[in-house]
């Protein structure tokens, strides 16, 4: 065969390689990652969907926005809350620790500096920025850190710390018994670890990293619960 056949034999199947090629990348390229995509949201839950707003401040004056609010407890029985009066906050005389889902209704933001014996989980920095507010069917006022600020450096925990919507309408799809257990902050059989720690609190020590599958101790303002989760179902519950 004369070698001009063979080299344009060799360029025809390189043409019919490089054009399947060139084809399936066109496809691809038309329909980028539908496949992934639609692999991803099957595996997202209900709770992964939820829509949670945040606002990130930076400064003293964006968490003056929270005043005249209402917003719900996030971290529940890791923030320390005080009487607040006169115009200051009663540090030496701790009230307890705020439960989660707790509605808190913020009056105002101040600033205070705070005793260097007191441990409330926020730095003390020169003065902390706290949240001064009402809770449902008791008298006066309360407070917690939010905060803190030394010289020209200011950090705020809001957006950790608090729900700016009701978490009952964030997780409307929770079953009512759910909720039930929730709102009166006991742990039960069959809760996802969400749930779990919306009732009792973020104060916990797993046994593993595998969120759902894992054995987990909490310590639900002195009370201790010892949980074990098979597929992000608490299958045992013990407390003492």
């Amino acid at each position: 065969m004369p070698v001009w056949k063979k080299s344009l034999i060799v360029l025809l199947i390189t043409l019919v390689i490089g054009g399947i090629y060139l084809f399936s990348v066109w496809m691809q390229r038309r329909d980028p990652g539908v496949r992934r995509q639609s692999d991803a949201s099957q595996s997202l839950s209900k709770d992964d969907l939820v829509v949670m707003r945040a606002f990130f401040p930076h400064y003293f004056e964006d968490t003056l926005r929270l005043e005249g609010t209402t917003v719900w407890m996030k971290n529940g029985y890791t923030m320390p809350y005080y009487p607040y009066s006169a115009g200051h906050v009663k540090f030496g005389k701790r009230v307890g620790l705020i439960p989660p889902a707790q509605r808190l209704d913020v009056k105002k933001i101040v600033k205070q500096a705070v005793p260097a014996g007191e441990r409330n989980n926020v730095e003390h920095g020169s003065r902390q920025a706290l949240a001064v507010f009402a809770l449902p069917g008791q008298t006066g006022l309360f407070a917690t850190p939010i905060g803190y600020l030394e010289g020209n450096h200011e950090a705020y925990y809001c957006d950790m710390l608090f729900f700016y919507d009701d978490p009952h309408t964030i997780y409307d799809h929770w079953p009512k018994d759910v909720w039930a257990a929730i709102d009166a902050h006991q742990a039960k059989i069959g809760m996802s670890e969400l749930e779990t720690r919306m009732a009792i609190g973020q104060k916990m020590h797993p046994d593993g990293e595998t969120e759902g599958d894992r054995t987990v101790t909490y310590d639900q303002n002195g009370k201790h619960w010892t949980i074990t989760y098979v597929e992000n179902k608490a299958t045992a519950v013990k407390s003492e």
